[in-house]
């Protein structure tokens, strides 16, 4: 009994030892640490004092400090950045859902402004901005160098000023000048339409308003339609849109969920991380969904498509989207201003990041473009390549049918080649409906 206790009581001295031994070099590092970062922020403060007393031109120490502590944030991602008091009133106004400007979601990529999505409807949508577009110069101005926020700045004027952009886009040899016109910019979070049988959810972005609006939406267009059962499923579009609140994506992705995981963060302490889960009630009683989604779709937009992809709620269909899989919050600071700071990453119900990946489609179809349009043929042509049987002289009725049987077979090929001619407006959409058409076809079993 002596021994054991002589034994723990030396091994609970060499266990002193031993820490104190290894206790000693760590707490000499972390001095050494504080007293590097002690030492860097004597040097900012000495380049600081000579730049304001010795610079060619007096400089704004305001100014000078706020770009001091732009440049920490954006050396971090290209999603961090300090936001001025005026910057951050005009990113509350823009979470509202009306703004100024010129309508379009840009990052920074090597040095140059890359355009995420234009916003539908806007002056840069209409003026034919795309995703994936480079801006290189404003009004023949560089954006070279700038930090983001800077060239933001930039592309900001009063409602109805004209501004030019330079513009580089892959397939395009030579670079091009894009004139818009400045304008207020509001937003319509969510259009719904109904297309044949099948209801459209078009959602822009994820502001305040979204789901609001794409509840109201889906139940007018599901009343006019007749009520569920005249619907065959929906689609949800959520092509170039460049995301916005996590909350509202959430709530998006509810909408069409009974239960289950939406969406995971994990920030740099494990314990900070969060799970956002569906709760009972889904909005269309599991009829049949499609999503599309391209590279404009980003951040809200692929957290709805990986969710209701992961739980095989809906088909995803286009193209790659644009694949930002990280959470930023924004931070009050003193004076108005705010810093947004990338905080966590996102992650679908089945645990993948999509963090520069992407949400890959499970029917990758790619919007074609735009064919010219065919030259006008004669009457007389058109109707020898349009002939059928019943065009013949002396061809038989058909006597089997009732005249609403013949209204009925009427409405339906009236709603085909409404299908067959939206296949030239808007391939990817028409692509979709079709997918919904066949799972309709194919009854409940296929749902």
């Amino acid at each position: 009994m002596k021994k054991f206790v002589l034994a723990a009581a030396g091994g609970t001295l060499a266990g002193i030892l031993l820490s104190t031994q290894v206790a000693g070099p760590l707490l000499a590092q972390e001095a050494e640490k504080r007293t590097s970062v002690y030492e860097q922020l004597d040097l900012f403060g000495d380049i600081f004092e000579r730049i304001r007393a010795q610079y060619v031109e007096e400089v704004d120490e305001e100014d000078l400090i706020e770009a001091a502590i732009n440049g920490m944030l954006t050396s971090l991602d290209p999603h961090s950045s300090y936001l001025s008091p005026r910057d951050a009133a005009d990113m509350r106004v823009q979470t509202r859902g009306e703004f100024g400007g010129l309508g379009i979601e840009v990052t920074q990529e090597e040095g140059f402004v890359k355009v995420v999505s234009p916003i539908d409807g806007t002056p840069a949508d209409e003026a034919g901005i795309e995703a994936g577009d480079f801006i290189t110069h404003v009004d023949g101005e560089s954006v070279l160098g700038l930090t983001l926020d800077d060239a933001v700045e930039m592309m900001r004027g009063p409602v109805g000023s004209e501004i030019v952009i330079t513009v580089v886009r892959e397939g395009v040899d030579d670079p091009f000048d894009v004139s818009i016109i400045r304008d207020t910019i509001k937003l319509t979070a969510v259009r719904s339409r109904t297309v044949g049988d099948t209801v459209v959810l078009r959602v822009t972005t994820f502001n305040d308003q979204t789901y609001p609006n794409l509840k109201e939406g889906l139940e007018k267009q599901i009343e006019e339609a007749g009520g569920m059962d005249a619907i065959n499923g929906v689609v949800l579009d959520l092509r170039n849109n460049p995301g916005g609140l996590l909350t509202q994506s959430i709530r998006v992705s509810d909408a069409f969920l009974e239960a289950g995981e939406i969406v995971s963060t994990r920030g740099r302490d494990p314990q900070d991380g969060e799970r956002f889960n569906a709760t009972e009630g889904d909005l269309i009683d599991g009829k049949p969904m499609v999503v599309l989604i391209n590279g404009g779709s980003a951040s809200a937009s692929e957290i709805v498509a990986g969710a209701l992809q992961d739980h095989r709620r809906a088909i995803v269909i286009g193209t790659k989207s644009f694949g930002k899989g990280s959470v930023q919050t924004v931070m009050p600071l003193r004076q108005e201003g705010a810093m947004r700071l990338t905080t966590a990453r996102y992650y679908t119900p089945s645990g993948r990041s999509i963090q520069a990946l992407g949400i890959s489609p499970d029917i990758v179809v790619a919007q074609p473009p735009r064919r010219p349009e065919a030259e006008d043929e004669d009457e007389e042509s058109a109707a020898r390549r349009n002939r059928f049987e019943s065009d013949l002289r002396g061809s038989l009725d058909n006597d089997s049918l009732t005249e609403d049987q013949r209204r009925q077979i009427e409405a339906d090929r009236e709603k085909a080649e409404q299908s067959a001619r939206l296949r030239d407006e808007d391939y990817q959409l028409a692509y979709a409906i079709d997918i919904l058409k066949g799972l309709s076809a194919l009854g409940p079993a296929a749902e």
